[in-house]
């Protein structure tokens, strides 16, 4: 048997059920591991705390998987955790959301592990060594327990290294998915390349907040920056906006948004697709007198780590500051930050400093976060990435 001891006082975390274990935490190794395999985690007195997927060559030197020191982690535990997660979201799919995140890592209980359904398609990744472990298990329970066409594994992150894991990439089952799977959310349509999107291939997890969007929309003109492939966009020409224009630095990616427009039934005189730095073009606007009724701000993630959440803070700042001087008296700022280093209460701060700045008044009409099929497990905040504001500006 495996024996991970932890140090004295080093088990308070495991106690309110946090599922990770950093290295510092680590007094000793009973037996040898190796990468992935299952250990007893035990307290400085010796007395078994649960199992855990071991990771020589992370800072989170292991895993949770369960808290009962007498789970036995097999195919059998593997495929009922599976199980569990597409169960949750049983109620999400449908006619009209053909979309959605069905294993959602430590949330579900499976640290490391993400799968996203695009249509008859899954699209996963294996970010963590117990993941990795268990991959094949995984992908032929995947295939039992929600009947696709194809699974294609997006493992190509760089998050892998830390593990001590290459970056992969390729189908695992199946059939090779097009190049473009079509999927609904509601009445909005879009194409998705789940070999070359970003993350497995959308951004789901802004599900809720495009139908916010579309909602707050009618008769305005909009915004969209960092628009990738133009989602919040299509919601906002769907739910009535006069004109909205996308702003992304990826051609490749504004390529994509024309083709969703067309495939939504919008035209070119609805939108308009620029290719540009963010923080240069909203300095160009300003400087050209231009202003709209909603802007929405979904930038990526500045900041991947504690340590640059200064740098992160700066550029959040910047450009809320900018949309803020873009819009109309009694305008709409949409504004997210995704950074797990950026808390929201600290959010809400930078856009407070940021409108102050501006010259701005405003108030927050919405709180917002990810959706539905990325819930946060109550003792893992850290599953809370995404964060939102709506603000209405006098």
């Amino acid at each position: 048997m495996n024996i991970v001891k932890l140090g004295k006082g080093r088990d308070s975390s495991l106690l309110r059920h946090h599922p990770w274990i950093f290295s510092g935490a680590v007094a000793a190794v009973e037996g040898t591991p190796g990468v992935g395999d299952t250990v007893t985690i035990a307290d400085s007195s010796g007395k078994a705390l649960g199992v855990a997927a071991w990771s020589p060559a992370s800072q989170i030197r292991a895993r949770m998987w369960s808290f009962d020191p007498g789970t036995v982690i097999d195919a059998d535990f593997i495929r009922e955790r599976l199980r569990r997660a597409i169960a949750r979201r049983a109620g999400l799919l449908s006619e009209t959301r053909t979309a959605c995140r069905l294993v959602y890592a430590e949330a579900d209980g499976f640290p490391g592990l993400i799968v996203d359904r695009y249509g008859d398609y899954l699209s996963c990744q294996f970010l963590s060594s117990g993941a990795e472990f268990w991959r094949d298990t995984i992908i032929a329970a995947l295939a039992e327990l929600s009947p696709c066409l194809g699974i294609y594994e997006r493992s190509d992150v760089a998050v892998r290294k830390h593990e001590g894991l290459e970056q992969r990439q390729g189908l695992v089952h199946g059939q090779e998915p097009p190049q473009w799977v079509q999927i609904q959310e509601q009445d909005r349509l879009f194409m998705v390349s789940i070999q070359q999107g970003h993350k497995t291939g959308y951004y789901l997890d802004q599900f809720d907040n495009r139908s916010l969007v579309q909602q707050l929309s009618a008769g305005k003109t909009v915004l969209n920056c960092f628009s990738y492939t133009g989602g919040f966009g299509i919601a906002a020409l769907k739910g009535g906006a006069t004109h909205v224009t996308n702003v992304d630095s990826s051609a490749p990616a504004l390529e994509l948004a024309g083709q969703n427009l067309e495939l939504n039934g919008f035209d070119a005189d609805q939108a308009e697709l620029v290719q540009a730095n963010v923080f240069e073009y909203l300095r160009e606007l300003k400087a050209s007198n231009t202003s709209y009724d909603l802007i929405v701000l979904d930038p990526p993630k500045f900041a991947e780590t504690k340590h640059q959440f200064k740098k992160a803070a700066r550029a959040y700042k910047d450009i809320a500051l900018q949309a803020a001087q873009l819009l109309n008296v009694g305008g709409t700022l949409v504004s997210f930050s995704c950074s797990g280093a950026i808390d929201p209460a600290l959010f809400q701060k930078i856009t407070a400093d940021a409108l102050l700045d501006a010259g701005r008044e405003g108030r927050i009409t919405h709180y917002l976060h990810q959706a539905e099929d990325h819930p946060v497990a109550l003792p893992f905040p850290e599953a809370l990435y995404l964060k939102g504001l709506v603000c209405v500006l006098d």
